[in-house]
């Protein structure tokens, strides 16, 4: 052993260690920890309006990486299904969805409705409401219980409606329900609360899934039963029904009779109604506002209380008041509408006689048409590009709110593109912002052109 050139290997070794210990080392930047990701997530995901939150867990829920409740609640489950989402779709799994991968999330949902036929049914036998898959469960019929029954052609998939007796109660029906015996028969999840129960499981050679709700009219339910083999397809679409199921819709009650009635009102003596939203404006300068809302059928157009002087042009139209409106004018760069690409909307719906600011994401169909979630008040609503800049308008859109399981889902929209709306009005628009390369959060794009916006009213 050559001992004085190993002893100078060792001491070599020993001043090395300690240099390294001494050196400054590069500051590596700490990952964010699981529950600080989770919280900003959150964040995110709270700053959203209710119908967007339910819509975000509801298209979840159709591809197949959600399956809690669709009621806008945060917490580690809906974390997990939008970072499986992600993960799919190849993007970093941090729970906050941009602006495209939120539009793309509607629209497959969107896909998966349709091609199910899911379609929510006021059931007559019943009178509970409940989202059917009307193209995998097209054979309908009334079921032993005096239910509604509806299967698929195949006879794998039944679904069947109920109401309870009148002296049932639902720790009768969820005891039955978890006693019932057959071979095979495992229940695997079952919860009971003071306004209803579930009961799940599988049997040999199926999976079932029952439910029942409590109301002031007594019990009223729904089951489903399937074959294993159409599980991998179905077990989503059982969440779906579970989600939209609603066993006492709200319905409108006759008004007590008065015991000294009050004489009709004359003609010309009827109170007023409350004014609802038909539209968003932008505001284009101090007193001036242009929209795109079905302004021409209403006698009572008003913004804030305000009525216009004079409303010109046949929509794109021009408002003007003699008072000076409270909003800001609009500072956007002009974009341009390109197919396939992710859009925002920004407008403002109503919700009880008050208007609810939403931004709601849409993509581009073609030339003049966008497809979106939208709803009744968004006509004349700005249409942002993922840059933030302006790329048009909303067109009139209907005024009835179409929506399926209590979601507005995608449909196609006209949309006027910014090239078309020429005027002096939109000269201040060429002007170039700093934020027109950068592609910013949809909290930062609402907050860009929020001053600018105000709801179009009508009162009938």
């Amino acid at each position: 052993m050559d001992y004085p050139r190993s002893r100078a290997f060792v001491l070599s070794s020993l001043m090395l260690a300690t240099l390294l210990a001494v050196s400054p080392q590069p500051v590596r930047a700490q990952a964010p920890s699981p529950d600080a990701v989770i919280d900003g997530a959150r964040r995110a995901f709270e700053a959203l309006v209710d119908a967007d939150r339910n819509a975000i867990q509801d298209a979840l829920i159709w591809t197949g990486d959600y399956s809690g409740v669709a009621d806008g609640t945060f917490g580690r489950q809906t974390f997990a299904a939008i970072a499986a989402y992600q993960r799919r779709m190849q993007q970093p799994p941090t729970g906050i969805l941009t602006l495209q991968a939120h539009s793309a999330l509607l629209a497959a949902a969107q896909r998966a409705r349709s091609a199910a036929g899911f379609t929510l049914v006021d059931d007559p036998k019943t009178g509970i409401r409940i989202g059917i898959p009307t193209k995998i469960l097209p054979k309908r019929s009334v079921n032993p219980s005096g239910g509604s029954r509806w299967q698929s052609a195949d006879d794998r998939v039944t679904l069947d409606t109920r109401s309870a007796p009148p002296d049932a109660t639902l720790q009768t029906l969820y005891d039955r329900s978890i006693a019932m015996q057959s071979p095979g028969r495992v229940v695997s999840y079952k919860v009971l609360r003071p306004d209803l129960f579930v009961v799940a499981g599988e049997t040999a050679g199926g999976k079932f899934y029952t439910r029942y709700g409590s109301g002031p009219e007594g019990l009223r339910g729904f089951s489903i039963g399937y074959d294993k083999a159409v599980a991998p397809q179905f077990d989503r679409l059982v969440v779906a029904i579970a989600n939209s199921f609603t066993p006492f819709p709200a319905q409108a009650t006759p008004e007590p009779v008065a015991q000294n009635p009050v004489p009709a009102p004359q003609q010309g003596q009827n109170k007023p109604q409350a004014p609802i939203v038909i539209g968003t404006g932008i505001a284009i300068g101090s007193s001036q506002i242009v929209t795109m809302a079905p302004i021409a059928s209403c006698k009572d157009v008003q913004v804030s209380g305000l009525k216009p002087r004079q409303i010109t042009g046949q929509g794109p139209f021009v408002l003007d008041f003699a008072d000076t409106v409270k909003a800001e004018p609009l500072k956007a760069n002009r974009g341009n509408l390109v197919g396939g690409s992710s859009l925002l909307v920004v407008g403002f719906i109503d919700e009880g006689g008050k208007a609810s600011l939403v931004a709601l994401p849409a993509q581009t169909l073609a030339t003049g048409l966008l497809s979106g979630p939208l709803q009744p008040g968004t006509s004349g609503a700005p249409v942002l590009d993922q840059h933030g800049a302006l790329v048009g308008l909303v067109g009139p859109i209907p005024a009835e709110r179409r929506t399926i399981a209590g979601i507005t889902p995608a449909s196609s929209y006209p949309v006027v593109p910014i090239s078309e709306l020429t005027g002096a009005v939109w000269d201040h628009l060429s002007q170039q912002l700093e934020s027109e390369n950068q592609n910013l959060k949809m909290a930062d794009m609402v907050r860009s052109v929020q001053p600018a916006l105000v709801a179009i009213s009508c009162r009938s």
